[in-house]
């Protein structure tokens, strides 16, 4: 191979890696900076980041998976309509996807006017970040989902209904262990994506600590206010997250060459 392929290789890894060592080394730096107030912040911003997280996957897994399914199995009407209202998130500004929410289930939105009538209140509460993080998560989990549904061989599932299972005990003993590596690897992308978003999240449900102040939300304030440490301290977290839900990723899904 060229030598100058080996270079421009090189460059471009360097490259990323040269942020992700600087952010670790100031961080280290500061690391006496962790006092009451930044750790008090890490611990209000965690733990709403995990519950509205782990909030947005069971809702992904609950409604993703049949539609998926749906998807890659059945005749649907305008799939590729459908298919690109599902990955429009993907690409869709996450200040647009704010405003869309905002829109819809605001106080005055579509949706948000009828529920305020009956009191109910969507924006700027917990339940519009788990909302914005649904939003921007499912294409995730999704197309991940589809791509396994697809390419499990009918054959197998039909030599089964033939010895007597029933479809639902086909899924099950046949579909879903195939298919379960792709399912895996969407849920911690999607997982992962919900855990960073911050967009649609700050547009739709505000920065307010202990409420909707995640932590890339708290990133944003603290660093805002001019408190360089805790926002480092609080970055180098989320970066090792993302380091842990890339290694899943391969762990789970290396047979599938989607998402590795």
């Amino acid at each position: 191979m060229a030598p100058a392929v080996w270079l421009a290789a090189g460059a471009l890894v360097l490259f990323l890696v040269a942020p992700m060592f600087a952010l670790i080394w100031r961080a280290a730096e500061d690391a006496g900076a962790l006092d009451r107030h930044t750790t008090e912040t890490l611990r209000q911003a965690l733990r709403l980041s995990f519950t509205t997280s782990l909030t947005t996957l069971a809702i992904v897994l609950a409604l993703g998976t049949p539609l998926a399914y749906v998807l890659a199995r059945g005749r649907v009407p305008a799939r590729q309509l459908i298919e690109t209202i599902v990955d429009l998130p993907m690409v869709l500004p996450p200040a647009v996807a704010g405003i869309a929410l905002l829109m819809a289930f605001g106080r005055r939105g579509l949706v948000g006017g009828q529920l305020d009538a009956f009191g109910i209140t969507v924006g700027f509460t917990t339940a519009a970040v788990v909302m914005a993080q649904v939003f921007v998560a499912v294409p995730y989990y999704v197309r991940a989902a589809r791509a396994g549904f697809v390419r499990v061989e009918r054959e197998l599932e039909d030599a089964a209904a033939d010895l007597g299972a029933r479809p639902g005990a086909v899924f099950r003993t046949v579909t879903l262990p195939l298919v379960l590596p792709n399912l895996a690897a969407g849920a911690v992308l999607a997982w992962a994506r919900a855990l960073g978003e911050f967009g649609a999240t700050i547009m739709f449900a505000g920065n307010i600590a202990g409420r909707t102040q995640t932590m890339p939300l708290a990133i944003y304030g603290r660093y805002e206010a001019g408190d360089l440490d805790t926002a480092l301290i609080l970055s180098v977290v989320l970066l090792i997250a993302a380091m842990m839900v890339l290694l899943a990723v391969r762990a789970v899904g290396g047979r599938s060459g989607d998402f590795v």
